[in-house]
């Protein structure tokens, strides 16, 4: 059987390098490019090397230069123009796994999907995206309910934004459901009463904190608390090699987990 040639954008970050160590015990994959920055103090070195898990004979380079089946994208937001770019050129299915992107770079995302298949999600996590769908189903339930919502999410102290796009993504989820059309990020002072068609998003930022949300539907009188919690990063890394899996040799368009997780 012919293994599945996965390129890793953002190999020697923190998700790039677990990802790479863990795509070299798949018996169905195989590591074909590994990607970083043109300024990246270990551009030029081997990437298992990078990830601590010994040579693969795969150089970390600034720019793909030949066709892979999938390429993972855990970099940052700033690369998501070449990244993008390079996948439709040498016409790659793209997982996109980077937070954090400007509203035109997903513009531009969703222009490439009409060449190549493309899935995003702010989350790779499958029991993240299966809370998502749990909560969605709440607050279609409690909708005209006088129930409030709140989120809390916790990442760790490295995480350059805030609230996470997996918070986001639960608020814009409930908010679809229940018509919440303010949002407010954290709270202080003489702040009033709660506005009936308000969610509150406040974020943790404590040590190696690899990423937990508590989501709150509250009633007077209980509360309902769905909450998804990371021990390490390997559950990231698991969902975006199952959405890899999921979108080879899919036509060109726009995926999402809920399409892996549900058909």
């Amino acid at each position: 059987m012919t293994k599945i040639q996965i390129a890793v954008s953002g190999a020697a970050g923190r998700m790039g390098r677990r990802l790479v160590a863990i795509i070299s015990e798949d018996k169905d994959i195989e590591l074909s490019a590994a990607l970083e920055s043109a300024s990246h103090e270990k551009l030029g070195l081997d990437a298992g090397e990078v990830a601590g898990i010994g040579k693969l004979g795969v150089l970390l380079k600034p720019q793909i230069e030949r066709r892979s089946d999938v390429l993972i994208d855990f970099s940052t937001p700033k690369a998501t123009e070449n990244i993008v770019r390079s996948c439709v050129e040498f016409e790659i299915p793209l997982v996109f796994a980077t937070t954090g992107i400007t509203p035109e770079q997903m513009k531009l995302i969703e222009k490439a999907s009409r060449q190549i298949a493309v899935l995003t999600s702010p989350s790779m996590s499958l029991l993240v995206n299966l809370a998502m769908n749990l909560c969605k189903t709440a607050a279609r339930n409690l909708a005209d309910k006088d129930v409030d919502v709140e989120i809390i999410e916790s990442h760790h102290r490295y995480k350059i934004d805030s609230p996470s796009g997996t918070a986001l993504k639960f608020g814009q989820l409930i908010a679809e459901e229940m018509g919440q059309n303010k949002q407010i990020y954290g709270r202080e002072g003489q702040v009033g009463i709660r506005p009936r068609n308000e969610i509150g998003f406040h974020s943790v930022r404590i040590g190696d904190d690899p990423g937990g949300h508590s989501i709150l539907f509250g009633s007077l009188g209980e509360t309902l608390e769905i909450s998804i919690k990371a021990t390490n990063r390997d559950c990231y890394v698991f969902g975006a090699i199952a959405a890899a899996k999921f979108i080879y040799n899919k036509p060109a368009g726009m995926y999402n987990m809920n399409d892996l997780l549900f058909g």
